[in-house]
């Protein structure tokens, strides 16, 4: 019984590292979506004002927005600089500002778990699994067409563009759980790196 308690410390530092990790390759993916989006951009601009505007362009830069919209939001809960509304917190006791605090990130780590639990329901691996992985005999009879869905103008699969979500359910779930451990005094706060907020950017 005397291992219990530090099994549990053992996985709450595991759970603290695992973000960590985490969040520097969302850094590492996010620095490359904004470059690709930048290219994508600048060469908008520049077949259009040659007359040669290439048309998938518009479709390619906006999924890679997506993509970055939501590996982003990731990257800010965790490092804690996603928007929030303070009102309570800010009229409360030092004492009661640590529980709102970890009230907040055990709501987050619910909404977290709630979305990743509609990922599963709405990939359905398992019901695509036992078709086969044939997307039009899983669709005929689940009406989920997700997997015989194409994008317009690139004509990418539409699961494959949309896998952003499900990976977003789970990163949030990771980062939302070493939050509310950090909060609730179980882990030591992990040092990140400063980064601006949209109030200090201004």
């Amino acid at each position: 019984m005397e291992g219990t308690p530090l099994r549990r410390v053992r996985a709450a530092e595991a759970v603290a590292d695992l973000s960590q990790g985490l969040v520097r390759a969302e850094k590492l993916a996010a620095g490359l979506l904004m470059g690709i989006l930048l290219a994508l951009i600048l060469l908008n601009v520049s077949t259009r004002a040659l007359r040669i505007p290439i048309y998938w362009i518009d479709e390619a830069s906006i999924l890679a927005m997506v993509w970055l919209g939501f590996i982003g939001a990731s990257v800010m809960i965790r490092l804690r600089i996603d928007f929030a509304v303070t009102l309570l917190a800010d009229n409360v006791s030092n004492a009661w500002k640590g529980r709102v605090r970890a009230l907040a990130s055990g709501l987050s780590l619910a909404f977290a778990i709630g979305l990743a639990v509609m990922c599963w329901f709405w990939l359905d691996p398992i019901g695509i699994a036992s078709h086969g992985f044939d997307a039009k005999s899983y669709a005929g009879e689940s009406f989920n067409f997700l997997y015989t869905e194409h994008t317009q103008t690139l004509e990418w699969p539409t699961w494959l563009v949309s896998i952003v979500i499900p990976i977003f359910s789970l990163t949030l779930t990771v980062h939302t759980a070493a939050n509310l451990l950090e909060d609730l005094g179980l882990v030591e706060k992990r040092t990140q790196d400063a980064m601006a907020t949209a109030e200090e950017a201004a």
